[in-house]
């Protein structure tokens, strides 16, 4: 027996008919939407691939743009069946590609949901290639003259400007490295040599930031050296007062903001989950309604569409049916090569 029976009659195809293919539209417009949205986050990613310990993963924008195109493609098809459907000599063309056509649309809805749940998962693989990406960043902020870190300082300045950070988890963080190269110190200087010679290994080490680390909203020029000294600087103490530079840490910021991007994408790849599976069931009614028509050549005739030929327990059985006797010819064939080998 059918599963959720709906008769119909010429007024309620057309409307039907007109309904999905403006739906079948706005599934293209998403479907570019998608495509859009897959590509800035690629070039996203790529913007700051330097601080990302070139662990980041392009796999999920590259699964974006090829989901939206897919999309594109699939419902500017949905839409045509949809605008031949009331034309018995156009439809007829479509019909027998409709099943083939609602089959690949199911599988594509799964792939749009993994897609949905790589968006959300994606965000603990971008913590950690963060938290080590910056850490090398700060360490490699002052090697402007190495081959493949000469642009790591203009990149992690630009970060910490626009993202309103400062270091990795801290302001701190800058206090552990060297971030100063040793072509713009004076070792002449008895305080330089002091600071390199107390370091085990050698490194000239303070408690300063670089400038991209200041605060320009703040009322009191920015202190950027001995930010822990308080008689270094008048009326100041570092453990009280609202220090003038980002305190927030760039990893915090950076995976606050590629989080907010990764849960939008994949809610609207949620949504648009919903609206595929709406189309579906739409299409699955205009052609099964076209199909039972009392009389064909009379197209005011009424007839009776359905979601599910029988019941949800025989259509499982049907298909499990059919997958077993697929593998079984599979494994057929295969003994058969086998027997004509040996």
């Amino acid at each position: 027996m059918a599963l959720m029976k709906v008769k119909f009659d010429l007024a309620k195809r057309v409307k039907l008919a007109q309904g999905l293919w403006l739906m079948y539209w706005l599934a293209v417009m998403t479907g570019i939407l998608v495509f859009g949205l897959g590509l800035f986050f690629k070039i996203e990613l790529r913007k700051r691939s330097e601080m990302m310990d070139n662990n980041e993963s392009h796999f999920v924008p590259n699964l974006l743009i090829l989901v939206g195109l897919a999309a594109c493609g699939l419902n500017v098809f949905g839409g045509k069946v949809c605008h031949d459907s009331l034309d018995a000599l156009k439809f007829g063309k479509w019909k027998p590609m409709v099943k083939s056509y609602l089959v690949g649309c199911f599988a594509f809805n799964i792939l749009l949901f993994v897609t949905a749940l790589l968006c959300f998962c994606m965000q603990f693989q971008l913590y950690f290639a963060l938290a080590e990406g910056l850490k090398n960043g700060i360490k490699y902020y002052k090697d402007t003259d190495t081959p493949g870190r000469c642009f790591m300082k203009r990149t992690l300045d630009m970060t910490q400007i626009e993202f309103r950070c400062c270091g990795n988890n801290n302001y701190r963080d800058w206090f552990e490295v060297q971030w100063i190269s040793n072509r713009y110190l004076d070792f002449s200087n008895d305080e330089v040599k002091d600071r390199v010679l107390s370091n085990v290994e050698g490194k000239y080490l303070m408690e300063s930031v670089p400038f991209s680390c200041c605060n320009p909203g703040s009322p009191r020029p920015c202190i950027q050296h001995q930010l822990t000294n308080n008689s270094a600087h008048y009326d100041y103490d570092h453990h009280t007062e609202e220090l003038n530079i980002w305190t927030r840490g760039c990893r915090e910021s950076l995976v606050a903001y590629y989080g907010g991007m990764m849960n939008s994408i994949g809610g609207l790849v949620l949504l648009y989950i919903v609206l595929e599976a709406g189309v579906m069931v739409g299409l699955q009614y205009l052609t099964t309604s076209l199909e039972t028509m009392a009389d064909p050549e009379n197209p005011e005739s009424e007839s009776e569409g359905w979601l599910l030929e029988k019941s949800v327990k025989e259509t499982v059985a049907d298909v499990v049916a059919k997958i077993k006797s697929m593998v079984g010819l599979a494994n057929q064939v295969g003994e058969g090569e086998e027997a004509t080998v040996s």
